[in-house]
């Protein structure tokens, strides 16, 4: 399997587990009570080695079964795994059933250290296509946004389009302040400013965005505006929301 996830295209039967490191990968069939694990060490300990060279990578680090029609995934190293939308797993952790298709794992190493393990589960349309040299780029998904949204929105999330580490949103408060000063015609207040981006929330929500933007039915407004960081996360990522916005906070657009 080296140089790409799964090869032999339509060749696998659903339930067939492909995995890869850059150590190298293996196709595993669908049988019950078969165990592919992952680690430092070498074979025959595990059946695919990933970070070698860090030790903080566990000699047994991760393992897969399969049961009840599926693959689970289990942590057994020290450290912590990392799935997709940044759900951590820990050795305390009940098995996470793996879905079909592509699911990249992330072993935390050393320092800034992350190693990946990709996993790959054959669906009812079987294998991926292997080799896409030719084919036309996916765009990212451009969220449609207002011209006073967008404003709004970069104002609240300047830093994020600095891409600075760790990005927090300004205040509702703080950006009306900010906007007394750049649009000071406009009259923007921070009730007003607040009620623009729940809506915004709402409408993108049921859209399909990417983060969690609505509160929970018993959940309170979180202190530190996790939402509002979800949003702008997402924008930014999307590229909805590009540097070159931030000539919207120019005092004479």
């Amino acid at each position: 399997m080296s140089g790409s996830l799964a090869h032999g295209v339509g060749s696998a039967p659903p339930g067939t587990l492909h995995a890869r490191t850059i150590m190298g990968g293996i196709r595993v069939r669908p049988r019950p009570g078969r165990n592919v694990r992952f680690g430092r060490a070498e074979r025959p300990d595990v059946d695919l080695s990933v970070g070698v060279d860090d030790q903080s990578v566990s000699r047994l680090h991760a393992e897969v079964t399969y049961r009840d029609e599926r693959w689970w995934l289990r942590n057994v190293g020290w450290q912590l795994l990392r799935l997709p939308r940044g759900q951590l797993v820990h050795s305390s952790t009940d098995p996470i059933p793996l879905a079909d298709g592509y699911t990249p794992l992330f072993i935390r190493g050393s320092g800034y250290r992350q190693h990946l393990v990709e996993l790959y589960v054959t669906g009812a349309d079987g294998e991926p296509q292997t080799n896409r040299h030719r084919a036309e780029t996916i765009p990212p998904r451009i969220w449609d946004l207002s011209d006073a949204e967008r404003l709004l929105l970069v104002v609240l999330g300047e830093h994020y389009l600095l891409y600075e580490e760790s990005p927090r949103p300004l205040t509702y408060k703080q950006a009306a302040e900010r906007l007394a000063y750049l649009r000071p015609e406009e009259g923007w207040r921070a009730r007003t400013i607040e009620n623009r981006i729940e809506t915004v929330r709402h409408r993108l929500d049921v859209a399909g965005f990417p983060y969690p933007l609505l509160h929970g039915k018993d959940a309170g407004r979180p202190y530190d505006n996790q939402l509002l960081h979800n949003l702008l996360r997402g924008l930014v990522e999307s590229t909805t929301l590009v540097p070159p916005d931030l000539n919207l906070l120019e005092s004479d657009p």
